[in-house]
């Protein structure tokens, strides 16, 4: 079952974690079905071996076994050392001897979480990710128990941005839906878009007449294009001083659904918002076949996905 492969920190504090690291025989058990497992990495030392509380105990997960391809060198180091003070997935590999260690696999049980996820996952299925990394290109995600995948910045929303950074933080605990699954290079394509609703579904939370907050996305010699929400975005003149990125009130002057339109008037500029706002997901379960964002019978056409199995 894919649910026993959660993003990293998901398990920590679950009874079945603390109770499967209460003491020894629980452990050897474990070891015994190899049964992921969770506990908080204390330190990595001089050999880039990660030390690990599991529950009363300590555990050691060599350089090697630490990711997969650390071993080859297709994984950097610094997938070890950034995760120090925080939880990472394991298998039990020995239970040491007296008073040395455990012996723990964290590239055991990415290597379980990759073929259950490559196995049973399916195109358009929406899956929970965590964020661990992000650059100007794209969000890096975890999908299980330290697997990464990449959601690229043209996926994250309709509206486009200049950075991931400002749509996510990393630690957030997100959705997403596999677009594509790649058995040979052994690989789990994202999307985030289509989880944040289509144009009319955006467009229902406003009306004609009310004022509300936007961010500035683009603009133009023929107005600025104001963001209301990551899949919905309006047109207002432009005024001096304006720069992208920069936090507006509007006035919603129209909504023209026949042409899939927001005419809007800038109010005011606003303070920064002090971080990104967390994601209203229309779709948060199940499994899409296929994702349209315009209206039907909308004379602009729309973004549209097809998830092919």
């Amino acid at each position: 079952m894919t649910s026993c492969f959660l993003p990293e920190g998901r398990l920590l504090s679950t009874p079945e974690n603390q109770n499967a690291c209460a003491g020894m025989d629980p452990i050897a058990r474990a070891m015994a079905c190899q049964t992921v497992l969770e506990g908080m990495a204390l330190l990595c030392d001089e050999n880039h071996d990660l030390l690990v509380q599991v529950g009363p105990f300590t555990g050691r997960i060599p350089r090697e076994e630490a990711a997969i391809g650390i071993a080859d060198g297709s994984t950097r180091d610094i997938a070890i050392l950034s995760r120090v003070g925080k939880p990472v997935s394991f298998v039990v590999d020995d239970l040491g001897s007296g008073d040395g260690p455990l012996l723990l696999s964290r590239r055991k049980a990415q290597e379980l979480a990759l073929e259950a996820l490559l196995t049973h996952w399916v195109p358009g299925q929406v899956v929970p990710a965590t964020v661990t990394h992000l650059e100007p290109f794209g969000a890096f995600v975890d999908v299980g128990c330290g697997v990464p995948s990449m959601i690229g910045v043209e996926r994250l929303s309709i509206s486009r941005i200049s950075h991931a950074g400002l749509r996510f933080l990393v630690g957030q605990e997100i959705y997403a839906a596999v677009l594509s699954l790649d058995k040979v290079r052994r690989r789990v394509a994202l999307t985030h878009r289509e989880l944040l609703g289509t144009w009319a579904e955006n467009a229902a939370l406003f009306r004609a007449g009310m004022t509300v907050p936007g961010y500035i996305r683009g603009i133009k010699d023929y107005g600025a294009f104001v963001e209301l929400t990551p899949n919905l975005s309006g047109l207002a003149e432009s005024r001096e001083g304006l720069r992208e990125g920069d936090r507006v009130s509007v006035y919603v002057k129209s909504i023209l659904p026949d042409r899939m339109k927001l005419k809007l008037l800038i109010i005011d500029q606003l303070p920064p918002a002090p971080a990104p706002e967390e994601p209203r997901y229309f779709i948060t379960g199940g499994v899409m076949d296929r994702w349209q964002y315009a209206p039907q019978g909308c004379k602009k056409a729309g973004g549209e996905t097809r998830f092919a199995p």
